[in-house]
C-alpha cells in the first residue's frame, strides 16, 4: 500500500497451478478493495508469478477496467462475488 501514490497492490497465490477459481478469487479481492477504499486508490490484483498455468490471461482480465466493470454488471457473477465476500458462516 502506498498512501502517497494512492496505490494498492495485492499478489495472491492460487492453491494449485490449474485453479479454475483464480479469476473469481482475484475479482473478489479487487471488489472488496474497491468497496473498502476511497476512490482515489488504484488497485492492482495479480497472481504470484509462475504459480498458475494461465497467469498471464488471469492478470490481463483483472487489470482490464472494462472487463471488471462488465463482470460486475452481470447479475449472476455479482451474486457469486457477493457470496465470496459474505461474512456468513456456513
Amino acid at each position: 500500500v502506498s498512501d502517497t501514490e494512492s496505490t494498492v497492490s495485492v499478489e495472491f497465490t492460487p492453491t494449485i497451478p490449474h485453479c479454475s477459481m483464480a479469476t473469481l478469487i482475484g475479482l473478489s479481492i479487487k471488489v472488496k478493495l474497491l468497496r473498502s477504499l476511497p476512490d482515489r486508490f488504484k488497485i492492482d490484483v495479480h497472481i504470484t508469478p509462475e504459480t498458475h498455468a494461465s497467469e498471464e490471461a488471469v492478470n490481463k482480465q483483472l487489470a482490464d477496467k472494462e472487463r471488471v466493470a462488465a463482470a460486475l454488471e452481470n447479475s449472476s457473477l455479482l451474486e457469486v462475488v457477493n457470496q465470496c465476500l459474505s461474512n456468513r458462516t456456513i
